[in-house]
């Protein structure tokens, strides 16, 4: 399923336009990149938990040549299925 038809999906279950359901489907998007952006976390229950993790500096090959590289630390976003989605699809 791509955006697309996920808008489609909520358009037809919530029974509204197709441009209200993406304009509800880009809001969540919104909302949880800008509170993950914040360091925050957000928790659906029994859906998941989206995070935000560190990842450390670290050295690194390039696979092509074989040279060293520095690669940097960055912020990763991570996602922890809840236990009502993991029922749900086993």
């Amino acid at each position: 399923m791509n955006k697309n038809d996920l808008v489609s999906a909520v358009s037809d279950s919530a029974g509204i336009s197709k441009a209200d359901a993406t304009k509800a489907v880009d809001s969540v998007f919104d909302n949880i990149t800008s509170s993950l952006q914040g360091g925050n976390e957000v928790r659906l229950v029994g859906f998941g938990t989206f995070s935000v993790s560190h990842r450390k500096a670290t050295t690194g090959r390039n696979p092509r040549t074989g040279e060293t590289i520095q690669i940097k630390a960055s912020m990763q976003p991570k996602f922890k299925a809840g236990k009502a989605l993991k029922e749900a699809v086993n």
